[in-house]
Parts: structure tokens; C-alpha cells; sequence
């Protein structure tokens, strides 16, 4: 029973994790799904392809309707588990004074 390491004074980090470090389970399981993703590119490219223009039996009649915005979602749902969503950012003003933002364009030459 000696052998067990407990968390004692000596070893327990009681400030977590720095900020920004990722999460080691998360980063495993988005390298996993990146994997299985790139395995799969050539039958997931088919599935999208019969997903947006449908299948048809051999008497030329769909068996499975075109369906091309299935087939967008699809992709959505796919790029959500490689690349990261952006974080959102709202910008607010004082109501006494309300925030004005100028975009002007330049006409290149």
C-alpha cells in the first residue's frame, strides 16, 4: 500500500491548469476524430456527393431525393470537430455617450 502516490501538500498544484494550456482528453480526442476523418476522406467526399445529388435505382427513380443542403450541413457539422470556432465579441457604448464606429473604403489605383 506504500506504493500509492496521494496528492500531499508537497505535489498538489492548487493553481490548475495555466491559462491557455489545452486540456489533455480534449486535445486526444480532437487528434482521434481528425484521424478518423482523414482515414475516411475519400468515402465521406462519396457520401456527400450521393447525399446532394440523391440515388437512383435501376429503373432511373430516386430512392434517395437530391438533397444538396444536407449535404452543406454535413460539411458544417465535419469542419466544427478540425477547426476551432471563433469566439464571438460583443461591443457595447455608454448610453450617454453611444459608441460610433467609421469603415471607410479606399479605391486602389
Amino acid at each position: 500500500m506504500t506504493d500509492k502516490v496521494s496528492k500531499t501538500i508537497d505535489n498538489l498544484n492548487r493553481n490548475g491548469r495555466p491559462k491557455g494550456t489545452p486540456n489533455k482528453a480534449t486535445q486526444e480526442a480532437r487528434e482521434l476524430v481528425k484521424d478518423i476523418l482523414d482515414a475516411n476522406l475519400p468515402k465521406i467526399q462519396s457520401w456527400l456527393e450521393l447525399t446532394a445529388n440523391g440515388i437512383k435505382d435501376e429503373n432511373d427513380k430516386y430512392i434517395v431525393y437530391p438533397n444538396p443542403a444536407k449535404a452543406c450541413d454535413i460539411v458544417q457539422n465535419l469542419i466544427e470537430y478540425t477547426v476551432p470556432k471563433l469566439a464571438r465579441t460583443e461591443m457595447v457604448g455608454d448610453a450617454k455617450q453611444p459608441m460610433q464606429i467609421a469603415i471607410t473604403w479606399k479605391k486602389s489605383s
